[in-house]
């Protein structure tokens, strides 16, 4: 086990690096988008797909990390950040709709994870729900409401195989996976991701703050069901933009 003042083995930061707020995108590229809203931003590690930039807000010192994609590597960058003294942390990433309420450009904010991943198994019994924490839930739906987006709160899903959602019909499980979607649908489930459950159930091992935006790219079953959406949406900017609110919020307390 490393001590916490040592220079963690992947993201290659050590405590005065970054500060006590987080931002975790999976994409690499995105950190410099996000390093945009803070002052004085600047790269202070790049590893593997670990990218971290460290400025200010509100006179705070806030720092970004990418993850990569999946479980995983996030929880990787969850346990190394909280060990250099990250307190809080907001996901901001994509997703895909599940729930028809869900538009391209959307903004979802979880208030839960669906547990379809392997990574949050080797923290906590499968009954454990993975659960933001409620200061940072909050603080998101007060940015969001602030910017005037159009925005949902409520549970995503977080699986492990981007191709076991788009092509479960090839795979050997697809009885399984199949079954599991169309559960997920009637319950309500918003969308589809890769990391929440991870980071939600690593920082309840760890005992620090965890929170999730995205920001809806498509929904394969408005298309399904032949709800014309005009566009795929790509730009981010409004899943940043809430996040980058929802710290703004609990650093002015």
């Amino acid at each position: 086990m490393m001590h916490e003042s040592e220079l963690q083995y992947h993201i290659r930061c050590r405590r005065g690096d970054l500060g006590g707020y987080c931002i975790l995108p999976g994409d690499p590229g995105r950190v410099s988008l996000i390093a945009a809203y803070l002052d004085n931003a600047a790269e202070v590690a790049h590893n593997r797909e670990y990218t971290t930039f460290t400025g200010t807000l509100l006179g705070e010192k806030v720092s970004i990390c990418s993850t990569g994609i999946g479980g995983p590597s996030a929880a990787i960058a969850v346990e190394e950040l909280a060990a250099c003294g990250v307190h809080t942390f907001i996901r901001v990433g994509t997703c895909g709709g599940i729930s028809t309420i869900v538009r391209p450009g959307d903004v979802i904010i979880a208030s839960g994870a669906v547990r379809q991943d392997g990574t949050s198994r080797e923290y906590a019994p499968i009954e454990f729900p993975a659960v933001p924490d409620f200061d940072v839930l909050f603080a998101l739906k007060t940015a969001a409401e602030a910017e005037r987006f159009n925005y949902h709160i409520g549970v995503v899903q977080s699986k492990d195989s981007f191709y076991g959602q788009h092509s479960p019909e090839r795979m050997a499980t697809s009885s399984e996976l199949l079954a599991k979607w169309e559960a997920w649908k009637r319950l309500g489930v918003l969308c589809s991701e890769m990391e929440a459950a991870a980071i939600f159930t690593v920082g309840a091992t760890l005992g620090v703050r965890c929170g999730a935006v995205f920001h809806c790219v498509w929904n394969q079953e408005r298309e399904n069901q032949g709800i014309a959406d005009d566009v795929h949406e790509f730009n981010t900017d409004k899943a940043i933009r809430t996040a980058i609110g929802a710290i703004a919020t609990m650093i002015s307390g």
